[in-house]
């Protein structure tokens, strides 16, 4: 048998995944992060039960710049998924399926995550 020196088809530094394909796969990887975050955030609260020194710990661990970095990607995890679920709704009931208005609502749950990822910050922190 001969190996044929032929390229992988579609071959990864040419084929260029659509918009909607990594919004999908970002909706699987925003979850995940939720989850990740939550953790973050459960050790936050409890911090808060066990007392002065504990929260101080935690706060210090949470406003250090690693852990705001962790609750802006946080932030954004939760924006994102939350809308592109209510999109996901959507196509529950049968609307948003024809490609243009798929492209729309891609395009909408992005700008719009950005758009509340930034008010959060700015009007909550």
């Amino acid at each position: 048998m001969t190996t044929r020196n032929r390229p992988l088809s579609p071959h990864l530094q040419v084929y260029r995944l659509p918009l909607l394909a990594l919004i999908s796969i970002t909706h699987r990887a925003t979850g995940v992060a939720l989850v990740v975050g939550t953790f973050l955030l459960a050790y936050w609260l409890g911090s808060a039960a066990y007392g002065p020194a504990a929260y101080a710990e935690a706060r210090g661990v949470i406003g250090s710049p690693i852990g705001l970095i962790c609750m802006l990607g946080w932030t954004v995890s939760l924006f994102y998924h939350l809308l592109n679920g209510a999109r996901h709704l959507l196509w529950d009931i049968g609307k948003g399926f024809e490609i243009p208005a798929a492209y729309k609502s891609g395009y909408f749950v992005l700008a719009a995550t950005a758009v509340l990822t930034v008010l959060a910050w700015s009007l909550g922190y």
